[in-house]
């Protein structure tokens, strides 16, 4: 039987090795401090550099200490996804292995888990160390995700969240691309409601050098589009498209009664006419017919598709594990 833990500060990353035994020590010494029982889970992103040897030195230092690596970097939402999956604390922490996010947060975050009873608390970041090119965007995306989910929220992006243990093991499943950005949505749509925040300290990079470009706010906003779909339209996909093309038919159909319409009353009146196909309304109506007939059909294959879905599997290759019991 798996021993469950009152914490797990999970730490997701790739190519850090002059911060992990700092950052471990100072997590030993804060969980130390209010004598929790706790594990520490790296998973290591398919580093390049020596970032596994350096988890092996530290599993082999304190057994509290566990490990993962990818045979490749699958990026930050797979990393996530996999260490949910392995935790055993009652609360689950996030964090940045790059020395940027306080370990010294973690005792507040974990109080209010346990005694305000929230299911996810999101760290806000609410000054930060950041280029102008990095603060714009990221203020831009956050405002989007609050419009388009509705929960209110200042700091999607921050890595330090806290989480409820059932949080975690219920929105694993459904990770992917890179979601970790929308985590806090994820959550609310299962369920989760109860979301908060805290202002949290920015520490400015110690070591190396940031692993995003200005690139992941595009994918970000995207995300949010696709979590908003998918949220709405997964189990129903006619109901989306069904609508789009019941309209677009519709719109067609009138179109195309106006032109034989247009053409039968001119016939009545004696009136020389046109051919039908010298109406622009003509060919807008065409094309709105053939497109609304394959919305429609999209919606009945995308019904087909959920009702015959399966969940995937082996996608990720773990390389090595360290700290398990098998």
């Amino acid at each position: 039987m798996t021993e469950l833990l009152q914490l797990t500060v999970l730490i997701p990353l790739y190519n850090e090795e002059e911060s992990l035994p700092e950052l471990h020590d100072w997590i030993v010494r804060v969980v130390n401090e209010h004598a929790y029982s706790y594990e520490i889970l790296f998973v290591d992103d398919g580093s390049t550099d020596e970032s596994w040897p350096v988890i092996e030195r530290l599993s082999a230092q304190n057994p509290a200490v566990r490990g993962i690596r990818f045979n490749r970097n699958y990026g930050k939402t797979m990393a996530l996804q996999t260490g949910f999956q392995a935790t055993r604390g009652q609360v689950v922490i996030t964090m940045d292995a790059d020395l940027q996010d306080s370990p010294d947060e973690i005792p507040e975050l974990y109080r209010m888990i346990v005694e305000d009873r929230y299911d996810l608390v999101s760290g806000w970041k609410q000054k930060r160390y950041d280029p102008l090119t990095k603060t714009l965007p990221t203020k831009l995306f956050n405002a989007v995700s609050r419009w388009i989910s509705g929960v209110q929220l200042h700091d999607f992006n921050c890595g330090l969240k806290a989480y409820r243990q059932k949080v975690v093991k219920t929105i694993a499943p459904a990770l992917y691309g890179d979601m970790h950005r929308n985590l806090p949505i994820v959550a609310n749509w299962n369920g989760f409601s109860k979301i908060g925040e805290k202002v949290v300290q920015h520490r400015a990079r110690k070591y190396g050098t940031t692993k995003f470009g200005l690139e992941r706010f595009v994918n970000g906003f995207l995300d949010v589009l696709v979590i908003g779909f998918v949220h709405r339209f997964s189990k129903r996909p006619m109901h989306f498209f069904g609508t789009l093309g019941t309209l677009s038919f519709f719109i067609g159909s009138v179109l195309a009664v106006w032109i034989i319409a247009e053409k039968l009353i001119n016939i009545a009146q004696g009136v020389k006419f046109r051919n039908a196909t010298d109406n622009p309304l003509f060919y807008f109506g065409l094309v709105a017919i053939i497109l609304g007939v394959q919305l429609f059909l999209a919606g009945f294959l995308g019904e087909m598709l959920v009702r015959q879905s399966l969940n995937k599997s082996g996608e990720l290759l773990v390389a090595e594990r360290v700290g398990f019991e098998s």
